[in-house]
């Protein structure tokens, strides 16, 4: 019997676990260890952000489905890999420190055959001044922390009608963060609430980012296929933030937030303020911080991890130029190349490089955005990376024919702008593949007939039918495995 490992319950783990577990069935064992009793659809987080949904929407406890599946869940963090065992044992192990209320504080240690690291990123507000929930900002990246950005964002709405005015300031909040399509949705939901509430005459809002043009969203930007016409997603934001209002301040790499401030640092080299009354900003994304160890005890973690935290996979990390990068530089199978039982999809891989292109400002400042790896494409990985195993334990297969590299993978995204059924309103955007392939298609990066996006009504209804339908893949209910990534 084999026993694979699974760290991290979210997308791409939960995905992961829940094909290994289909496809083996009761003769091998699947085990997952999360610090969160919940799973969460994030991309919902957005709505309860603006009070649309409330968090037991977007949330259901893993030990429900995990105990129909048959699959071992412990609410725990894992601290330590162990690949090579230690000197009482040859036998991979993971040590974790459990989290539930009736084990807390307890270290335990699980062997494995295979492991899959897809515990996701950490949520890094630490790395910029001030930043985060518990001090001057609000984030949507955690359920929680989305029903505490609601209940401030009310509180502006309460002033407003009062007669006073209030500044928003919505993006990223360092200068190498990812994940702008997030703070973007969050920005345009605002812009319609407030215009629905007309309230327009007292607000401001400006979005603040790290990208070096509007629309880049850690891809390096696109051209898209809209109304027939040939569009760079730079001008497909543009439009959409003038259409409401927004003003944006872009190449800017927050590095300091104090009470209604947030310092920011330009690509030119300039040191300014942009004064708010309410913030939500991105925060960076780095590992969460797991250790590794040989037989012996010596600390390995630059064998599994890059500087980041973030685990090496089947990339080429030997930090050539960026305009020498091309798509095969990207992984295909997520696995580490020193141990080859040992998996990374999702937000838990190193990038080898980023897809945007690197910039410095005049004082050596890193501003640009990471690379994008969330939603359709953590799903896909978490997949691959299960059927991989898979037949690795039933027919001890050496060769994977499972395999999705961002350079051969497309992905769908569709931008709320405005919760409701009759006004409500979405940009949906598709690209393919999702790292520009200059190569084969040397124009625009990317295959314009698989690059599209619109906006209006219908976007807003399908971002609403694919909320039910991934909570009812991820809860396991009939025929979830027939449901796309």
């Amino acid at each position: 019997m084999a026993r694979v490992v699974v760290l991290g319950a979210g997308i791409s783990g939960h995905t992961a676990a829940a094909f290994i577990k289909k496809k083996l069935g009761k003769k091998h064992e699947v085990v997952v260890v999360s610090p969160a009793k919940n799973y969460q659809w994030i991309p919902s987080n957005i709505w309860v952000g603006i009070g649309k949904m409330k968090p037991e929407q977007v949330y259901f406890p893993l030990s429900r489905v995990y105990n129909r599946w048959k699959i071992d869940f412990r609410q725990a963090f894992a601290k330590s890999i162990f690949p090579e065992g230690n000197k009482n044992s040859d036998k991979a192990f993971v040590e974790i420190e459990y989290t539930d209320k009736d084990r807390q504080g307890e270290s335990d240690k699980i062997e494995y055959d295979y492991l899959v690291n897809a515990t996701g990123p950490k949520l890094n507000f630490g790395a910029t001044e001030g930043l985060g929930p518990d001090k001057h900002t609000v984030s949507v990246c955690s359920y929680d922390h989305a029903a505490h950005a609601w209940l401030k964002l009310e509180e502006a709405f309460q002033r407003m009608e009062k007669g006073e005015k209030q500044k928003f300031l919505i993006g990223t909040g360092h200068s190498m963060a990812t994940c702008q399509g997030a703070a973007f949705e969050y920005i345009l939901n605002v812009a319609y609430e407030i215009n629905k509430r007309k309230l327009t005459d007292k607000a401001e809002l400006t979005w603040i980012s790290n990208e070096y043009e509007l629309g880049d969203f850690g891809m390096g930007g696109a051209f898209i296929t809209r109304g027939g016409y040939i569009t760079p997603t730079k001008v497909f934001s543009e439009s959409l933030f003038a259409e409401y209002g927004i003003k944006w301040i872009k190449r800017a790499g927050v590095y300091k937030i104090e009470e209604g401030k947030a310092h920011y640092e330009t690509l030119d080299g300039e040191y300014k303020t942009a004064d708010f009354d309410f913030a939500m900003l991105i925060p960076a994304f780095s590992g969460v911080g797991i250790n590794a160890f040989d037989r012996e005890g010596k600390d390995i973690s630059d064998k599994l991890f890059a500087p980041n935290g973030l685990m090496k996979v089947d990339a080429d990390y030997s930090g050539k130029p960026f305009e020498e990068w091309n798509i095969d530089d990207w992984p295909s199978t997520y696995q580490n190349p020193v141990y080859e039982n040992i998996f990374a999809p999702g937000i838990a891989f190193a990038p080898p490089h980023s897809i945007s292109k690197p910039m410095k400002s005049k004082n050596g400042t890193a501003i640009f955005p990471s690379p994008p790896r969330t939603g359709m494409p953590s799903g896909v990985m978490g997949k691959v990376v299960a059927l991989n195993i898979v037949d690795r334990i039933k027919h001890n297969t050496k060769e994977f024919k499972h395999r999705a590299s961002m350079g051969k993978m497309g992905a769908a995204c569709i931008v709320s702008a405005g919760f409701s059924f009759t006004k409500g309103n979405a940009a949906t955007m598709t690209v393919f593949p999702v790292v520009p392939d200059w190569q084969k298609y040397p124009e625009w990066g990317r295959d314009l007939k698989y690059t599209v996006g619109e906006a209006g009504l219908a976007g807003h209804w399908i971002k609403l039918l694919l909320h039910y339908m991934f909570l009812h893949k991820a809860k396991g209910y009939p025929f979830w495995w027939l449901l796309p990534e």
